[in-house]
């Protein structure tokens, strides 16, 4: 991938909303635990793909906040799949020069798949390869509540002024603080909505929806994606001299 796009706008960072599993799965008589499977096994060589291609930063929607209500056996079963990938994600990282950073409420998540995270965030901190996001229990509303009550807290100590909050401080009370705003989102499945992902950060992320499922999406899906992207012309709200 990397020779078809030397010359090719590749964004620096990219977001994922990983869909399309169960469907894929229906398709071929088979339950949607097979298709989550064949999800993550996509994701493996989605990160490959997007660090060929010269991304820096990839942000994959994994589990969302809303994702609780699904049935109490594909919950169980994508939180394994979560686990499965986390303690594969140590090996990865070192074998790939992978960053691993995870953001959402981890407050409702396990205390062992909390602990994974922890292990694999500091195993990786200081690689200088791709650096991956994963959402896990995310929502975009719940983030920016979070950070308010942050920002609120800091308030009520004494320690920040309500004159002092800016956009650049709200962003450090984020999930991603530290983290480029996306420049690319890809949904699959041919859903064409931010289902709660990301919303303060892709103010002005150009959109690329297909209705690829995400087990099927591969090599040229990306570079399809990327190759849309960079005929795109972003103005971020002003006008094109």
């Amino acid at each position: 991938m990397a020779e078809k796009l030397l010359n090719t706008s590749v964004p620096r960072h990219i977001a994922i909303i990983l869909d399309g599993n169960g469907r894929w799965a229906k398709k071929r008589g088979l339950p949607r635990t097979a298709g989550h499977k064949a999800g993550a096994k996509a994701v493996e060589k989605i990160c490959e793909e997007a660090y060929n291609a010269g991304v820096e930063y990839l942000t994959l929607y994994a589990f969302s906040t809303e994702n609780w209500s699904r049935p109490a056996d594909e919950v169980n079963m994508i939180m394994n799949l979560l686990r499965d990938y986390l303690s594969d994600s140590l090996n990865n990282a070192k074998k790939n020069n992978m960053k691993i950073r995870v953001i959402g409420d981890r407050s409702g998540l396990s205390k062992d798949i909390v602990d994974k995270i922890i292990e694999t965030e500091e195993a990786s901190k200081n690689y200088t390869g791709l650096k991956l996001q994963i959402a896990i229990n995310y929502g975009g509303q719940d983030e920016i509540v979070r950070a308010a009550k942050k920002i609120s807290e800091k308030v009520k100590e004494g320690e920040l002024d309500p004159s002092d909050i800016t956009k650049d401080l709200f962003e450090n009370y984020l999930d991603t603080a530290g983290i480029p705003a996306p420049d690319l989102l890809i949904r699959t499945s041919g859903e064409q909505r931010l289902s709660n992902f990301l919303l303060w950060q892709l103010a002005y992320a150009e959109f690329y929806f297909t209705d690829v499922l995400l087990p099927d999406f591969g090599k040229k899906d990306l570079a399809e994606a990327i190759k849309c992207y960079s005929q795109r012309d972003r103005r971020y709200g002003g006008v094109k001299q």
